[in-house]
């Protein structure tokens, strides 16, 4: 296995895992006519390859990342996720305070890197 392969893996995975679980949890809003029962069974059906991904990432990942680390890497994956369903997929506009809200998690965030 590459000595890369151990740090990039866990990223790459975590950003397809969740762009599923966005979907599962976002992506039935922009069809609201939609039964709840329907959509959370679709919802449920999405969920399941996003663990066929996380529970690699998570698994490789421990080869290179503490788990807090993989956390760490895991929430900032999702805000960037997040914010790209946001604008593309639901039509919604980014907000200055959002972006701030999120640029200050990212700074938190990399406190948990200080110590490597």
């Amino acid at each position: 296995m590459q000595a890369w392969w151990p740090k990039l893996a866990p990223i790459l995975l975590m950003a397809g895992s969740n762009l599923f679980m966005t979907f599962a949890w976002y992506g039935h809003l922009k069809h609201k006519n939609i039964a709840l029962p329907a959509v959370i069974l679709v919802s449920w059906l999405i969920a399941g390859p996003e663990y066929m991904l996380a529970v690699p990432a998570n698994r490789i990942g421990s080869q290179t990342y503490t788990t807090a680390e993989l956390k760490t890497i895991q929430e900032g994956v999702t805000l960037i996720i997040f914010c790209l369903f946001s604008v593309f997929y639901l039509g919604e506009p980014l907000k200055a305070t959002t972006l701030i809200g999120f640029g200050l998690i990212f700074v938190g965030a990399i406190f948990v890197f200080l110590n490597r």
